[in-house]
């Protein structure tokens, strides 16, 4: 079995090339970089380098692959979403020139919505894409990483947290492993085929507040949440470096997803993965705090 990945130094795809190695595969990865695999990793894989965003790299580096994990790259452009449409482009391109059996595409809670959340909007046309080929496709709709916290260690130690969803909006957290676990099923299980949904919860919903007092605990430091305006977020998005363009994207996925927003698929066994935020936090924040 040939299974190709996106993505293999992300928060994501680094599990999933790990979980493969360990089931006896040899993946295949595409990276930007090879040379940022970790070196124990880069004798376990077949290393290509391509531009995700690049149409023909990316048909002629899957060439004879039965399953591939793809993953969006992170925007780096003025227009996030033009360069989701060109990271489209390249995966269809791949799946229906190289006949891929099953793909399994790291999607997003929300992107069901289609239209009005932000950076989410690109996956979601990820999605629509894929369904217009036919193709044998999970689409891995996942809750809000625990690993965006390392994003915000400066604010985790400055011990206050600004959010713009309301502080009393449960949403699914999410532990990057097991989304991993999850894909790695799909693609190494043969027997299914059209197209599936399959959302990636974590174990619980949590408030920002909850999780909050949840990371406190875990590295040790007093902390909370604050809500402020949506122009408040924006000025400090700028303030980080970020474009006009990916500073509406980021907002869009908060706005876009409040309001009463209730994912298409609800939570079940099917949909609920093990790894707690308190965990995660003590075995991976703590010792960055």
């Amino acid at each position: 079995m040939r299974i190709a990945v996106t993505t293999p130094t992300g928060n994501v795809g680094r599990h999933v090339v790990a979980l493969l190695i360990r089931a006896g595969l040899r993946p295949l990865v595409l990276a930007r970089d090879p040379g940022r695999l970790d070196p124990g990793v880069r004798r376990e894989v077949d290393a290509v380098a391509v531009d995700q965003r690049d149409p023909e790299a990316v048909v002629a580096a899957t060439a004879g692959v039965d399953a591939l994990f793809w993953v969006d790259p992170p925007t780096t452009g003025a227009d996030p979403l033009d360069d989701y449409a060109s990271a489209t482009a390249s995966v269809v391109s791949a799946v229906r020139a190289n006949g891929i059996e099953r793909t399994v595409f790291q999607s997003s809670v929300g992107a069901e919505l289609r239209h009005g959340a932000g950076e989410i909007d690109g996956l979601a046309g990820t999605e629509t894409a894929l369904d217009a080929l036919g193709a044998t496709v999970t689409h891995l709709r996942c809750g809000y990483f625990f690993s965006n916290l390392e994003s915000l260690l400066d604010a985790i130690r400055a011990g206050t947290i600004p959010v713009i969803l309301p502080l009393d909006q449960p949403l699914a957290w999410v532990a990057p492993r097991d989304i991993a676990e999850v894909a790695v099923g799909r693609l190494l299980t043969t027997h299914w085929s059209g197209r599936h949904v399959q959302a990636v919860h974590g174990p619980a919903d949590l408030t920002w507040p909850r999780a909050a007092e949840i990371v406190s605990a875990a590295v040790g430091r007093p902390l909370r949440v604050e809500r402020v305006g949506d122009d408040a977020m924006r000025h400090l998005l700028r303030a980080s470096g970020m474009t006009d363009g990916l500073v509406e994207a980021v907002i869009g996925m908060s706005t876009g997803l409040r309001d009463g927003f209730v994912p298409e698929q609800p939570r079940t066994v099917r949909t609920t993965t093990p790894t707690t935020l308190a965990s995660w936090a003590y075995d991976v924040l703590r010792p960055l705090i």
